[in-house]
């Protein structure tokens, strides 16, 4: 089946929120970059990295421990995670590729804290954001 344009699919309102497979990190080669690069930013729902590099390309990688919980928990919090991010990628100005550790708190917190949160951490690690809501 041919893809629609998303013009078409979504409207001409507002910019493509979807979360395709090439705006993920997929290789292990970049998620030990985010983590050998150091450049990271601590909050009470999440641990943010970002990657730095010729190959960026606002992408996002997350991770979700056994110390989330358990399985059901762990999917809800990179759901959380994944929902914050593809709601807010279009306003982020930087192309870095993002690293997400999940928390514990994450699994009782609101999908607002969680946003604000990764919004909060993003600009702390220098990834400009439009401040917008409708880009």
């Amino acid at each position: 089946m041919k893809a629609q344009p998303d013009v078409a699919r979504h409207g001409a309102a507002g910019p493509d929120r979807r979360l395709r497979r090439a705006q993920r990190l997929t290789r292990s080669i970049h998620f030990q970059e985010a983590f050998d690069q150091n450049h990271s930013a601590v909050g009470r729902f999440m641990v943010v990295r970002t990657r730095r590099g010729d190959d960026t390309a606002l992408r996002i990688g997350l991770i979700a421990s056994r110390k989330v919980g358990n399985a059901v928990e762990r999917s809800r919090a990179r759901r959380k995670l994944r929902e914050a991010w593809r709601t807010n990628r279009y306003r982020l100005g930087r192309k870095v590729d993002v690293v997400i550790v999940a928390r514990r708190a994450i699994v009782t917190a609101a999908h607002s804290e969680v946003e604000t949160e990764l919004l909060r951490l993003l600009s702390k690690l220098g990834v400009p954001i439009d401040e917008r809501e409708d880009a």
